[in-house]
């Protein structure tokens, strides 16, 4: 599971434990971003504290693991090249990559969109309002274009995100709930987001 985990949170958990159900997963690794060609890096938190939290949000999960590969390495991490790497890591084993559902819409825009759809299934995380309905015509172009095969993760309604925690947590109020008690803490000791 890619994402910047900016802090992680129990959505980001949810999404991630309903993928591990409803597609038999044997394992989700959580990788946060490097340097994204997406993302604004100089709003993204020191990436070691980001893979500090996700470590405490995760270790009493058995099934959830965590990765850095991303955060280690130079340059831009493009989803292509990050996919490649997993694979040649786990050779034998059928990839999936999770990411939220309105990310779909600007797919083709992604460096080789047709590499990621050969060597991994999308499972999209449908939230925020989103229909599936309205996401099928979208799957189906992405397959008759590239082949890409695209699963949707059926979660609870769960309105968090990493953007509103750290809005309360530099307006003082309560993360508690929304982030596991480990990682409010960490936030907490550590000053972030101040």
């Amino acid at each position: 599971m890619g994402g910047t985990f900016n802090p992680i949170h129990y959505g980001h958990l949810l999404i991630a434990e309903n993928a591990f159900e409803q597609f038999q997963l044997s394992e989700v690794i959580f990788m946060p971003a490097g340097n994204s060609p997406h993302k604004d890096s100089s709003q993204i938190l020191d990436a070691q504290k980001r893979m500090d939290m996700i470590r405490l949000a995760i270790a009493d999960n058995p099934h959830f693991s965590s990765s850095d590969y991303e955060i280690s390495k130079e340059g831009i991490s493009y989803t292509y090249l990050t996919i490649r790497a997993m694979k040649e890591l786990y050779a034998d084993d059928e990839l999936y990559f999770i990411m939220g559902a309105d990310s779909l819409a600007y797919f083709d825009t992604w460096r080789c969109p047709q590499e990621i759809s050969r060597s991994s299934i999308l499972l999209a995380a449908v939230r925020d309002g989103l229909n599936i309905e309205e996401l099928l015509p979208i799957r189906e172009q992405l397959w008759q274009k590239y082949g890409t095969r695209i699963g949707f993760i059926n979660t609870p309604s769960f309105s968090v995100s990493s953007n509103i925690i750290r809005t309360r947590v530099t307006s003082h109020y309560s993360i508690r709930y929304l982030v596991p008690e480990a990682v409010r803490q960490y936030i907490k000791e550590n000053s972030i987001y101040l």
